[in-house]
């Protein structure tokens, strides 16, 4: 009895300690990220140095500090977790994305972003994996079948661009910044769509059968996440404006948005679709239904909230990168052979640049076909910008390797080790590097006018949740409304009807718009009913 007893105490002892260390652990890490927001402040002036570069540097320092005091034997607060990464981490980031875009300039650039971000990733990965399977068997990294080379041309065909997307102005190169920002979401999409279809096959003894049905589970996954992200937006749209929870307590409209916007990702992973598709598009849904039946607070709530979400978890993310870099466990598989993982590096890293610009350049050039406008066309220094974009790598490549060549954080094989070690150089250097020199690449190729009109910035697209210093409740035209513009005057001549359409997509659009989605939905011009408020004088569905 006294030995059970002991034991009883023993195990409760040890319990006890393992849950102060986390405490300890989550008390360092929340200073970090604090650490990292001050110095990121402390940096805005200077934009060579981002949010995403800094929280890098900071693990990397946090790291080496945490390796001498354990002496050696570790590196990091935290171990790695892939539902830390996809089920909390990521959702925030992408549907800030999604509720935040400017979708005037996103759907008026839909086909290139598509272009680039689904055909252009799927190009870049095949030529990844061709590459890969070439010269990774010239060198002893350990055995490796098609699906792991297919899942490498995935991993590294996933782009991070934020770091041009934080010196590009939108407003001064809205054509760019919308190729930029869309063709990354979409390429991150792609991506983890893309590696889910290939755990899902057995690759080994690949026929025409596995390929079309590998092709096929590619595109239903595509369009059957992405309509349950609009499913899922109208749906909340329809709630909030039906049941004006703001009448009540604006409290309940926050907490709706969020959780609505939470239950799409969590839908399409229970189905196994692509959550991150799912949550974008159910963010460009919001943005242009829901967020206009709320209140104004709760938009002033939601706005902040979703950014100040999407902030802390891009920097949780790119702080343990850092930290993890200077991981032993890995780095000791590959002690006994340094050049292999530095030819490993070095050799993916070439073949994310040439698979980049094996469809930048072509996919423009077909792009530019289809334009009449020399204004719409992209010029070679903006091909140019784009390509540069797409060659940092970052958090969703981290996931997706740490997804492959890892069991719980932990890796065993010496083949998976040089591949992690491998994708964490590939990040560092192609975050760090890259990243510094996009500004100064930026300043030389498309140099801005130091005046501009201020009327163009503010009204450049209003009313959405980016552009909120306008009135929230104006006589502005939607994104989305604004796409169809006024009618266009009708063409004198053949060559003008070809080069000037009488009417286009976003016209009908528009159409369709204000005459079934907005008056079951709402949207721009919906005035919320709230008892006590100016508003309370006028009908609940009253439109402007």
């Amino acid at each position: 009895m006294e030995s059970y007893m002991s034991s009883i105490g023993s195990r409760l002892q040890m319990l006890t300690t393992s849950d102060h260390a986390s405490v300890v652990s989550m008390n360092l890490f929340v200073a970090l990220l604090c650490a990292c927001i001050v110095i990121g402040h402390l940096l805005e002036e200077n934009r060579w140095m981002n949010e995403s570069i800094t929280a890098l540097i900071i693990g990397l320092c946090t790291g080496v500090v945490i390796l001498l005091i354990s002496g050696g034997k570790s590196s990091h607060l935290l171990v790695f977790s892939e539902d830390l990464f996809f089920i909390y981490l990521l959702p925030p980031i992408i549907f800030n994305a999604g509720f935040q875009v400017k979708k005037k300039q996103f759907f008026r650039n839909f086909m290139t972003i598509m272009l680039f971000g689904a055909v252009g990733t799927l190009i870049s990965c095949f030529i990844i994996s061709l590459g890969a399977m070439q010269f990774f068997k010239k060198l002893d990294i350990g055995p490796l079948d098609i699906g792991d080379y297919l899942a490498i041309g995935a991993i590294f065909a996933a782009t991070d661009s934020v770091c041009t997307l934080q010196v590009l102005n939108q407003d001064e190169t809205p054509l760019l910044y919308s190729l930029v920002f869309g063709e990354g979401v979409v390429n991150d999409a792609t991506s983890v769509v893309l590696f889910n279809a290939i755990q899902s096959f057995d690759l080994t003894n690949i026929n025409a059968a596995i390929a079309w049905d590998f092709v096929r589970n590619f595109f239903y996954l595509f369009l059957a996440s992405t309509l349950l992200g609009v499913l899922t937006g109208l749906i909340s749209a329809y709630i909030i404006r039906r049941l004006y929870f703001g009448r009540h307590s604006t409290d309940r409209e926050v907490a709706l948005m969020m959780l609505m916007a939470y239950l799409s990702y969590m839908l399409a992973e229970l189905f196994y679709l692509s959550g991150i598709l799912t949550v974008f598009f159910c963010g460009i849904v919001m943005s242009h239904y829901t967020w206009h039946n709320v209140t104004e607070s709760s938009r002033v709530t939601t706005k902040h909230a979703f950014a100040t979400l999407s902030f802390v978890a891009e920097t949780f993310i790119f702080l343990y990168v850092g930290m993890d870099a200077l991981d032993i466990e890995k780095w000791r598989f590959v002690s006994d052979s340094p050049g292999t993982s530095v030819a490993v590096s070095s050799i993916l890293l070439g073949l994310v640049m040439v698979g980049r610009a094996a469809f930048v350049f072509p996919l423009s050039f077909l792009s530019n076909l289809a334009k009449k406008s020399p204004n719409e066309k992209i010029s070679f220094k903006q091909q140019f910008i784009i390509w540069w974009a797409g060659l940092m790598r970052g958090a969703v490549s981290m996931a997706l390797a740490y997804n492959k060549f890892t069991s719980a954080g932990h890796t065993h094989l010496r083949g998976n080790a040089i591949m992690i070690t491998s994708t964490i150089t590939v990040v560092l250097f192609s975050t760090v590097l890259f990243g510094l020199m996009t500004k100064p690449f930026i300043k030389i190729l498309l140099p801005h006018p130091k005046h501009q009109s201020r009327s163009m910035t503010i009204s450049s697209d209003p009313t959405t949740p980016k552009s909120f210093t306008i009135p929230l409740l104006g006589e502005g035209q939607d994104s989305l409304d604004d796409l169809g513009g006024h009618d266009i005057d009708h063409p004198s001549s053949i060559r003008a009807l070809l080069t000037t359409p009488t009417h286009n997509v976003h016209h009908y659009w528009r159409q369709f718009d204000d005459a079934f989605m907005r008056p079951m939905f709402g949207g721009r011009g919906f005035v919320p009913f709230v008892p006590g408020s100016p508003t309370e004088r006028n009908p609940p569905n009253q439109w402007h």
